[in-house]
């Protein structure tokens, strides 16, 4: 269900109002050879390592208007993390608290944006990113 009304806490309108794309998809996976090497062969993605400052990152080739990339964690499962686009990284991570969300990652800088990490009351995890402009 899609929220496109006016008031939400302290009256302020709801970041659902607003346009918030997704922009990013990061999968999770303890294993990023074999998580690759099965998306590549399913639907031809290509991971790219990227050098980001005094780490890399494989960044996945998804296609048109979504970026992607694969980390490595010690997750039992793999998981995609959605990243959706926010005009304040701190006023949208406070809103997600207000709302009942906790902050699995606090906002921070990386070189081309900001991001932060929320649950979902229901547990579902979302990043919220701001692009440096």
């Amino acid at each position: 269900m899609i929220h496109r009304g006016g008031g939400g806490l302290s009256g302020r309108p709801s970041l659902a109002a607003t346009n918030h794309p997704v922009v990013h998809l990061e999968l999770c996976s303890g294993n990023l050879a074999a998580a690759c090497a099965f998306y590549g062969r399913l639907f031809g993605w290509r991971a790219e390592k990227i050098d980001v400052g005094a780490a890399s990152y494989l960044g996945l080739d998804l296609g048109h208007s979504v970026a992607g990339g694969v980390v490595e964690c010690e997750e039992d499962r793999a998981l995609w993390l959605p990243y959706v686009e926010v005009a304040d990284i701190t006023e949208a991570t406070g809103r997600a608290a207000e709302l009942g969300a906790s902050v699995a990652l606090a906002p921070r800088e990386g070189p081309a944006g900001w991001r932060s990490v929320v649950s979902s009351p229901a547990g579902g995890d979302i990043a919220l990113w701001q692009p440096k402009r």
